[in-house]
């Protein structure tokens, strides 16, 4: 299925809800610091302010996701997308409160819509045909790339330009308008077959390979955003550049989620190609910590931005084929959280290693805590292969031969309809005997 088959009205509808609802995800961070920075301790009290934004979205996401009902979600999104916006507006209109009034409202900020991401992505995975499903996620994350890209530009454009409470009125704005939008999508999404909340919980804590590579990405995404102007000085290169590397890095994004859809299917299974491109972008995050020009930490930036992309998707789409379809939601939410977490601790580790290291061994030191990440997620990954494995071989041991019989004698169109209806377990096993 190509691209173009994507460009339906649901589709359509689903970006335009997207867009409202994660751009101020984007924005939050750059918005809270330029709220309070020209107050005393501005700076310090910025970062605070997007520690509790942080929080708010680590602690909510698999909270709220596990609650989720997969085919009348609306109603819940709908309060979540309110909250998130009540607590923006809220920061804009009184930005001279007191620091624990303003960070109890970026805490709802964060908190109120931090299971929005993983049930929209779950309703554009059932908007289009089970093929398409690799191509609708590659678009889904060029869109949140293209989404994180122009948010720096437009909050420093508009704090500076204007004021610097409109960036979190605008984004109070759009949450209102996500929750409208809300009501041109389906109210959720259907799955195969539901599950009680503790095989639902049982599930996603087996899942904890694949959170635990999702977290290593985004600690190499930490480093590349928030050492790279020290590491820029420590080279005696511009400041200014750092925009226009970082930029690079995100069209590098987008450039590298289109091309992984443009095909069905990559050599190796999911999980070894999240594995090898989580290192190839380690490689290239190491490199920016050693090259000596700003055309060369360019250029590895870019090579890591186009590797970047899939390795996320690949790790997606893994998920998606782990856990049955009543706890996708869910599993999205808690992948959520686990970035949000890895991005969260590699942001604290540099910023404590910058005191008392130079900046490019400072991102040295972070791609060895990816390097620990990713050595944990690879030998828990081949754990539970070698276990999902085991059990579909007992299950073949202890099937019936009748039943064996009927599935031989079946005819070519009750064996897709049969193959459509399979479990995420048995389309894992598939991919580990490729």
């Amino acid at each position: 299925m190509s691209y173009r088959e994507l460009a339906t009205r649901p589709v359509l509808a689903w970006s335009a809800v997207t867009v409202a609802g994660r751009l101020p995800i984007a924005m939050a961070p750059l918005a809270l610091v330029f709220l309070v920075r020209e107050r005393p301790g501005g700076y310090s009290l910025g970062a605070v302010l997007a520690a509790a934004y942080v929080i708010g979205e680590i602690v909510a996401a698999p909270v709220l996701g596990l609650r989720l009902n997969a085919e009348h979600a609306r109603p819940q999104l709908a309060a979540g997308l309110a909250v998130g916006a009540a607590g923006f507006t809220g920061l804009g209109l009184v930005p001279g409160a007191h620091p624990v009034v303003l960070a109890a409202l970026a805490l709802l900020g964060g908190a109120g819509p931090a299971a929005v991401p993983g049930a929209l992505r779950a309703i554009l995975t059932s908007l289009v045909p089970e093929r398409a499903a690799t191509q609708a996620m590659s678009m889904e994350s060029m869109l949140v790339f293209g989404i994180w890209a122009a948010a720096p530009t437009l909050v420093t454009g508009l704090a500076l330009g204007v004021d610097p409470a409109v960036p979190l009125l605008l984004m109070g704005v759009l949450g209102g308008l996500a929750v409208a939008g809300l009501w041109t999508l389906p109210s959720g999404w259907q799955q195969a077959a539901k599950g009680d909340g503790a095989s639902t919980r049982r599930a996603l804590l087996r899942a904890w390979p694949v959170y635990v590579l999702g977290a290593a990405g985004l600690t190499l995404l930490a480093l590349a955003e928030l050492i790279l102007p020290a590491l820029l000085e420590q080279r005696g290169i511009g400041i200014g550049w750092a925009g226009l590397l970082l930029a690079g890095f995100s069209i590098g994004s987008a450039v590298g989620a289109f091309a992984y859809g443009l095909r069905a299917g990559w050599p190796g299974t999911l999980p070894v190609q999240s594995l090898v491109l989580v290192v190839a972008v380690a490689s290239g995050v190491a490199l920016v910590a050693v090259l000596p020009s700003a055309a060369w930490i360019a250029v590895a930036l870019v090579a890591a931005g186009l590797l970047q992309a899939p390795a996320s998707l690949a790790r997606n789409l893994a998920l998606r084929e782990l856990l049955p379809p009543s706890a996708l939601a869910a599993g999205y939410s808690v992948m959520y959280a686990a970035v949000g977490a890895g991005y969260a601790v590699s942001g604290t580790l540099a910023g404590g290693l910058l005191k008392v290291v130079a900046p490019s061994t400072a991102i040295l030191c972070g791609v060895g805590l990816t390097g620990l990440l990713v050595l944990i997620g690879a030998v828990g990954e081949r754990r539970l292969l070698r276990e999902r494995v085991r059990e579909r071989e007992d299950g073949d041991r202890g099937r019936p031969r009748s039943q064996e019989a009927a599935s031989d004698g079946a005819t070519p169109g009750e064996a897709a309809s049969g193959e459509a209806a399979g479990t995420s377990d048995d389309a894992a096993v598939r991919n580990v005997r490729r």
